[in-house]
């Protein structure tokens, strides 16, 4: 049997990538499970690949939990597709969208076709570089989760300090007039106006 070797790379980390081993006969939902259990990221989520060109324009749809919408108008779905059912060049692209509530973009790219070696079991993840980003979400902004909001807000005030200012006195240098309060403090501290 053949095994494809998929290079799987972030969309928008192209430093971070993955190439997964998937036998020929194997099903886009099981290249799906591979690529998330080598991201760490939750493999039950809305999501699809679309069948591409060397461009990456996104052509036929396969979906995993497809809308209503989407399943009313025949979409092809992940679980029951085998990926040679699409593999016409040797270099074949795959647009993977995962979760569409928060979504990551990947590349899917047919890097090699391989024999099956004995002992080996696939899918297998053949080779890991780079971290995945710990939040799905964390490629467009952070998203309440609702869990231990309340430290997250601890983490977004700002201190006043933080950039120098610290003091309301450092502002009346940028004011057109002088008022009573100013000229008394430069007294205190014997510094004169010099402007």
């Amino acid at each position: 049997m053949a095994i494809y070797r998929f290079r799987v790379t972030f969309e928008d980390y192209e430093d971070i990538y993955r190439e997964i081993d998937m036998p020929s006969k194997g099903t886009f939902l099981a290249l799906h499970e591979a690529i998330h259990q080598s991201t760490g990221y939750k493999a039950d989520v809305s999501s699809s690949f679309y069948v591409s060109n060397d461009q990456w324009k996104k052509g036929t749809e396969i979906a995993l939990l497809p809308s209503s919408r989407k399943a009313d108008t025949g979409v092809l779905l992940m679980e029951t597709i085998r990926l040679s059912k699409f593999i016409d060049d040797p270099h074949q692209k795959f647009y993977y969208i995962y979760n569409f509530d928060r979504p990551y973009d990947f590349h899917v790219e047919l890097v090699k076709i391989l024999k099956e070696e004995d002992g080996k079991v696939y899918p297998l993840i053949s080779r890991v570089v780079g971290d995945a980003p710990k939040n799905a979400s964390a490629a467009n902004f952070p998203l309440s989760t609702g869990i231990d909001d309340d430290d997250e807000d601890e983490e977004i005030t700002t201190d006043e300090t933080e950039y120098g200012v610290d003091d309301e006195e450092e502002f009346d240098m940028f004011d057109d007039g002088e008022s009573e309060g100013e000229e008394q403090s430069e007294q205190k501290s014997g510094y004169e106006d010099e402007f």
